[in-house]
């Protein structure tokens, strides 16, 4: 009987071959701490009369309130810059990202790899095949303490993504169909395995790293995608990590991408979604591109396609938030932000941005938002009444130009 790839990592890691219900004990390459949990993480520390054992593996970004909203959030954010000198550990500052996105580009979460988060959306790593997961303040404190951390194996749910994307789907709708699929508790504490088959192996890092970034909205403890592709020539991927051919899963799903058409998740469940046909016409305030699962270039690249030439419908605000200062560099060099803002587009600091509601486009209430991002949870953005429609970039270009949900395809027709 066979392994998966979680009980791969974490077999590696172990020193033996451990399955699914077993508790082990392993060491983590990495240790991540957002800005809005910091002060629990030091709090933690102190009550355990604790410091980094290993502060090269501590890194902490400044994301979720960047830059800072209030007095005490920039306190906080003074004392986290106060605490990386003191201890030695990294501190990505105000504009450097999202610390997803970050720790992909710096290279500090690696195939094979263990990387814990303070943020739920950890398991984006599982893009480029490494096990992340997120984690609480205490946890996380004693990880950072003791340069360790215990984990009961995951059960796995493996998901195949065959072919490859019909023209206008994108990740984000492949991703929204496995969450509709699984449903928002269908993979509570286990790994979803994902397997990129015939022409699907074709799908990029970034959108790869879309496929991780959701699974967490089925409940999953981590997102693992198997390497091929794009990941091959960016990584040296270990021989051990794939899974075996005999793994052991608890349920398996299959996704025909070919067949997938523009998906869209409607409030106030991740997992209540739908053809986009199905809302088309519902008129929206604002449209938010950017956040750990959809800011990344290619992303912009989509949105400035469809915008090149056109302009943002009157009374619809367009806010474009980069997902790091190296995209944010990408796409001033190759001209993706002039079309953006030729067509109204309003620029943020790299970062969150109002992914959770808190500074930089919170909504009114009865407004109405297409969101790249990740959760349209009720208040998510704002009031409790504002409705967040989850997409893609391209929808939610298109629904900007249009003042109302709808496609490229459609946009084409009403608005040549």
């Amino acid at each position: 009987m066979g392994l998966t790839m979680a009980e791969k990592i974490l077999s590696a890691r172990a020193g033996r071959q451990v399955r699914a219900g077993e508790l082990v004990v392993v060491e983590v390459d990495q240790v991540m701490v957002v800005d809005s949990i910091a002060g629990s993480f030091f709090k933690r520390l102190e009550q355990l009369g604790a410091t980094p054992r290993f502060p090269e593996k501590v890194a902490i970004v400044i994301d979720h309130v960047a830059p800072a909203a209030n007095v005490e959030v920039a306190k906080a954010q003074k004392e986290i810059r106060a605490w990386g000198n003191r201890y030695g550990c990294r501190v990505f500052d105000v504009g450097r990202g999202i610390c997803h996105q970050v720790l992909v580009e710096e290279r500090l979460a690696l195939p094979g790899g263990i990387v814990l988060g303070s943020d739920s959306h950890s398991t984006t790593y599982g893009g480029i095949g490494c096990f992340g997961s997120g984690m609480g303040a205490t946890d996380i404190a004693l990880a950072a303490a003791s340069g360790r951390t215990w984990l009961r194996v995951p059960e796995t749910v493996k998901v195949t993504f065959r072919g490859q994307l019909a023209p206008g789907v994108t990740a984000k709708d492949a991703a929204l169909e496995m969450i509709r699929v699984l449903t928002a508790d269908g993979a509570t504490y286990m790994s979803i395995e994902m397997h990129l088959v015939d022409g699907a192996e074709a799908l990029s890092r970034s959108q790869r790293l879309t496929l991780a970034n959701l699974t967490v909205e089925a409940g999953a403890k981590c997102g693992l995608v198997v390497p091929s592709g794009e990941i091959l020539e960016l990584y040296e991927v270990p021989d051990w990590l794939y899974p075996d051919p005999d793994a052991v899963y608890v349920r398996e799903i299959e996704i025909d991408l070919a067949a997938l058409t523009p998906r869209v998740s409607v409030p106030f469940y991740v997992d209540n979604v739908e053809d986009v046909a199905k809302v088309r016409g519902k008129k929206v305030d604002q449209v938010f591109v950017g956040t750990c699962t959809n800011g990344r270039l290619d992303d912009l690249h989509q949105v400035a396609e469809i915008l090149k030439g056109r302009k943002v419908a009157p009374g619809v605000r367009l806010l474009v938030i980069p997902a790091s200062s190296q995209v944010l560099e990408e796409a001033t060099a190759d001209g993706t932000l002039l079309t953006l803002l030729q067509a109204g587009a309003t620029l943020g600091t790299p970062g969150c941005g109002p992914c959770m509601g808190r500074h930089q486009g919170v909504l009114a209430p009865g407004e109405v938002c297409v969101s790249t991002s990740n959760r349209n949870f009720r208040g998510r953005m704002g009031a409790a009444d504002a409705e967040i429609y989850l997409a893609s970039p391209r929808v939610a270009a298109a629904s900007a130009v249009a003042g109302y949900i709808t496609t490229p395809e459609e946009l084409e027709v009403t608005h040549a």
